[in-house]
């Protein structure tokens, strides 16, 4: 049996916020997209962003829209393409393009592309997954946005359930999705576009293309964006402004050196998100649970004093260098960096409770701002690893990882100002002091990894068969302590070994079967290492082991991909919300997932391309989780056996494409069913539809605008306000009967995402 660990009293907002999160479990590393190509002697262009063996093939094989790509690796690959990513809105973020795959579950919090959301994918979430972008870390899928604008995205692929060894990554138990950035033109020129829409949206981006520079094998590209928008439930306005750079220089044999560098800077109302009854009361009176339009000094929820404020810098440099015909080096160094705050109401202040810096007493009444002040968000590493091709037939990859993360943040309280603003946090005129000194402790957490890793690849029978054994030793140390005193320290050393073999044979060139085995594991983020307040320990780490068998087939008309898969997983991580502005983190014991996907597309017929995708999904819990009675009584919740929560049974996906002339559009559907958002699985949500359309039009060149194109983009066309997800799983909502026959105390239940309102974002655009 496992208990509720790692409490953290902030509030709900700020752990919400809270970075370090980014880092957890070493799962947001990133997955080389261009590693070398085992014939070294060419250029390697647009290859798959899983390994070498998965190409991106050429645009007469993009099925059904570009929302499937024929896939030869040896492990389940998922792709959307450029041609898919052109048609949605420019103000969609990499969630709203994968949201069709079969894997996975999407929850969004608007459709302005400020703010990110949550992945289902499997019966896990994001914080399982690994999300890349060009071989780094990117952010939680919260803040994927953050990183990338969409217009320089190329494709992105999932892999599900597979975690390649050689990429610095082990808390992938939910896989890898990994971004694929535009690669510089060679060509002078670039592209521009204007959006406006739904919820005061507008939106401008520019990219400028460098073209080749001389003959310097140098191309490059520089482009900024601009996004305004209302929140589209309650009282705000969001803002975000962006900068991508991108360089690229390549050698005659082949090596490449390529620079991607990111800036974001973003004002964005903190989010709400509804309990049950918040949900009712705003789906049948529409009473908004969202922040209010004006300051109320009594409830204090005055949007401008519900502010999230953050810069960002993201930063990784891969470099390819061929040496001979059987010898290269890869090295991958990735950096970033962040610092910013949350603020949230905290109340008002008592008589006496406290005074201001200059001893001055603060009124009783007086309402206060609490923040999540994070000083410092730092991620850095570097992965170095030698390519040798032994013989016609073995190609021995060798390497080393290493990564450093830390996070210093503040949790200061400010007497909020008399317009209801909150003030910068570390502006003294508002601090508030308690016999003198000022309430503002903070935490300081890190982890550092050290991973050693060597792989074989083997292919015989004319490259039908080919074999990947290759192991992984990971080292970590993790560790949090007070950010000004350096006291109350909690930490741990981990090692653990991580073996991977994947087998796949090609039949012919249109079947291949294939299975993949590996191990992972995730360690709990050094934020969540506080010692839970009832068991006195911290949060223990999940193990994974996992297996895939899988079918392919493409021919010139169809493609079809069926991946079965089990898992295994000893003491499952999942965020919670306790109620009462805490959140934790719960050792939901054990699970068993199994179940299958599938995919289907076909070339256009008449302009018509069709795609379909399915999964079944099996997740249960192996163990009758820890719990409390009403009176104290250590005991369990009778959870195994059951419904594993946000496992829904089934998904399923239909995507249309249509392109006639100039004229192009595309509708999809997805289907997410009931699912468990508690662990005593008393709290359930339904099953929900979502949807998209696209209508658009490509003109004929006019003077210097060289593809000017007009589309238009709808969500939620049915405007149904339905729940996607939740934001951390409820213990339990009800009184519950316990293993030792007694009834639980009555839970908080879980928190929602809602799927945003219908919107529509009107875009003009073009190539010069």
């Amino acid at each position: 049996m496992t208990c509720l660990t790692g409490i953290h009293h902030a509030d709900a907002k700020e752990f919400h916020r809270h970075r370090s999160s980014l880092h957890e479990a070493q799962a947001h590393i990133s997955l080389p997209i261009r590693s070398h190509s085992v014939v070294r002697k060419h250029p390697v262009v647009a290859i798959s962003a899983t390994s070498d063996e998965s190409v991106n093939v050429s645009a007469h094989h993009l099925r059904g829209g570009g929302m499937m790509r024929v896939e030869t690796a040896p492990y389940a690959v998922q792709t959307v393409t450029k041609q898919y990513i052109e048609m949605k809105s420019p103000t969609g973020t990499a969630l709203d393009y994968i949201q069709n795959l079969p894997s996975i579950s999407v929850s969004i919090t608007d459709t302005s592309g400020i703010q990110g959301g949550q992945i289902q994918n499997r019966g896990l979430t994001d914080s399982d997954m690994g999300l890349l972008i060009d071989g780094a870390p990117a952010q939680n899928a919260t803040y994927l946005t953050e990183d990338i604008d969409s217009e320089n995205l190329d494709s992105i692929s999932i892999l599900p359930g597979s975690t390649p060894v050689d990429i610095p990554a082990t808390a992938a138990a939910g896989g890898v999705m990994n971004e694929v950035t535009h690669d510089p033109s060679h060509k002078f020129g670039g592209m521009t576009d204007f959006s406006y829409g739904t919820n005061n949206l507008s939106r401008e981006f520019l990219r400028l293309e460098s073209g080749d520079i001389g003959n310097t094998g140098v191309r490059s590209f520089l482009s900024f964006s601009n996004t305004h928008a209302r929140t589209w439930v309650g009282a705000g306005i969001n803002n975000r402004r962006h900068l991508d750079f991108g360089m690229r220089k390549d050698w005659k044999n082949g090596s490449f050196a390529r620079f991607f560098l990111s800036w974001n800077n973003e004002d964005s109302v903190v989010n709400n998100y509804p309990t049950a009854s918040q949900f009712y009361t705003f789906k049948h009176t529409g009473q908004s649970y969202g922040h209010t339009a004006g300051f109320d000094a009594k409830n204090n929820d005055y949007w401008k004093n519900n502010l999230d404020i953050w810069n960002e810098i993201f930063l990784t440099a891969p470099i390819h260098a061929i040496v001979n015909d059987k010898l290269s080096f890869d090295l991958k160094p990735y950096y970033n960096w962040g610092r910013g705050w949350d603020g949230g109401p905290n109340g008002t202040a008592s008589a006496g409770e406290y005074t201001y810096k200059d001893g001055r007493p603060v009124a009783a009444g007086t309402p206060l701002t609490s923040y999540y002040n994070q000083t410092l968000s730092m991620n850095v590493g570097v992965t170095a690893q030698g390519n040798y091709d032994i013989d016609h037939h073995n190609q021995l990859t060798f390497g080393y990882w290493y990564q450093n993360s830390n996070s210093i943040a503040y949790f200061p309280v400010n007497a909020t100002k008399a317009n209801g603003v909150n003030p910068y946090p570390d502006n003294l005129n508002y601090a508030v002091y308690s016999d003198g000194v000022r309430n503002n402790y903070g935490s300081n957490s890190g982890s550092e990894t050290h991973a050693l890793f060597i792989q074989n690849k083997a292919k015989y029978f004319n490259n039908k068969l080919q074999i990947d054994a290759g192991f992984k030793f990971v080292m970590s140390n993790i560790w949090t302590m007070s950010a000004a005193t350096h006291s109350n320290a909690h930490g741990e050393n981990i090692t653990a070994p991580l073996p991977h073999l994947s087998l796949s044979y090609r039949f012919n060139s249109h079947n291949q079967i294939y299975i993949n085995a590996e191990g992972d594991f995730r360690q709990p983020s050094p934020s969540a290492l506080s010692v839970g307040a009832s068991s006195g320990t911290m949060p223990k780490n999940q193990y994974s082991i996992k297996e895939d068998l899988g079918y392919r087939y493409n021919d010139k008309y169809i493609d079809i991909d069926l991946d079965l898969f089990n898992y295994n997983i000893t003491n499952r991580l999942l965020s919670t919300y306790l109620g009462d502005g805490k959140s934790g983190v719960v050792n939901a014991g054990n699970q068993t997932i199994r179940g299958f996907d599938i995919m289907l597309a076909a070339q256009p017929y008449y302009g018509i391309s069709p795609y379909v995708s399915f999964e079944y999904l099996n997740a249960r819990m192996d163990t009758n989780i820890a719990a409390s009675d009403v009176y104290g009584n250590l005991t369990a919740f009778r959870t195994k056996g059951g419904q594993a929560p946000m496992a829904p049974h089934v998904m399923a996906n239909l995507g249309l494409t249509y392109t006639y002339r100039g004229f192009f559009s595309n509708a999809t559907l997805h289907y997410t069913g009931p699912q468990s958002v508690t662990l005593a699985g008393d709290q359930r949500i339904p099953g929900y539809i979502t949807n998209s359309l696209t209508l658009g039009y490509h003109f004929k060149p006019l003077s210097f605008a060289k593809t000017p194109t007009i589309r238009l983009n709808f969500t939620n066309l049915t405007g149904s306000i339905v729940r996607s997800g939740a934001e951390g799983v409820g213990t339990n909502i009800n009184a519950v009967r316990l293993m030792n026959g007694n009834l639980s105390a009555t839970g908080t239940g879980a928190q929602f995402y809602l799927v945003p309102r219908f919107s529509m974002t009107g875009t003009i655009s073009t190539a010069f």
